[in-house]
């Protein structure tokens, strides 16, 4: 059976799922999407995601056309007629149909897309052994320009970050901010360990506040993890003890070199180990 796609309260096969080519969500990136991941048939923290859903289009002024109750039915019954317990849900609100302009009040009808497929973002191996990132002269946009807290379909500054990241052999590339400052990667929050505690980026430094990277702070709390939000620069990341990343795609995946320099003894950390068993049981409990 082909893979049934949501579309404004509709299923379409995959291959007639489709949109306007006028949607100004397709001619310049406007509208906000989630991503978010589905564990034994449960949605994982999903009021969460809603709410920065909400929060993104409030700060475009674009209306949301369906209340947070029909978009959690539309999520359940997009994984039940797809029969999809453990996968990774999209959901997309574009602008609509507009004009060749740029007036947004010129577009009709936003469109609500909601996809449930699986992924697996990095091989397993990389669970096992660690990632190699490399830092790319992309950077983050600056939040006077566009900021970073809105998950909007405009992902180009991330894209154009992953392009120099694979042509330097990584699969996955970190992003500074205007001050040189450490923001996030292409796709997901990054953390250090120095000393025995947990240290990750402010949101001032330009990051999206991300849910799994929530759900992983409170879980180094647990285990008396001292959890610090503070600006950092590559030096901090050179010398730290133990370095990984965090997304709802990506989950909890160590990192063991940063720009050619190992991180810690070249291999996952005891507290990046602990966190990733944490989260693996709590998402699968």
């Amino acid at each position: 059976m082909a893979l049934q796609i949501y579309i404004n309260g509709e299923f379409y096969d995959k291959a007639d799922a489709k949109i306007s080519v006028y949607d100004h969500g397709l001619l310049y990136g406007d509208g906000v999407f989630e991503g978010i991941r589905s564990y034994g048939g449960k949605v994982f923290r999903l009021a969460e995601h809603l709410n920065r859903l909400w929060e993104s289009a409030k700060a475009i002024w674009l209306e949301i056309p369906i209340s947070r109750e029909e978009m959690t039915k539309a999520i359940q019954d997009t994984l039940a007629v797809n029969n999809i317990t453990d996968g990774y849900i999209r959901v997309v609100v574009t602008r609509g149909v507009g004009s060749l302009g740029l007036d947004p009040n010129r577009c009709s009808d936003p469109q609500v897309i909601v996809i449930a497929d699986r992924i697996s973002l990095y091989p397993e191996e990389l669970y096992q052994k660690g990632l190699k990132i490399v830092t790319v002269s992309v950077m983050r946009n600056h939040a006077a320009a566009l900021s970073p807290r809105i998950k909007s379909l405009n992902y180009l500054n991330n894209i154009l970050a992953k392009i120099e990241g694979l042509q330097a052999g990584c699969i996955e590339a970190l992003m500074l901010n205007h001050k040189g400052e450490v923001a996030e990667c292409t796709g997901d929050n990054i953390f250090l360990i120095r000393k025995g505690r947990l240290l990750t980026p402010p949101q001032e430094a330009g990051i999206l506040e991300g849910i799994t990277r929530d759900v992983v702070m409170d879980l180094a709390r647990e285990i008396g993890v001292a959890v610090l939000e503070v600006p950092l620069t590559k030096h901090d990341i050179y010398i730290a003890d133990e370095c990984f990343l965090t997304g709802s795609a990506a989950e909890v995946v160590p990192v063991v070199t940063v720009d050619c320099r190992t991180i810690g003894d070249g291999a996952p950390g005891p507290i990046t180990r602990e966190l990733m068993s944490r989260f693996h049981a709590l998402t699968r409990s």
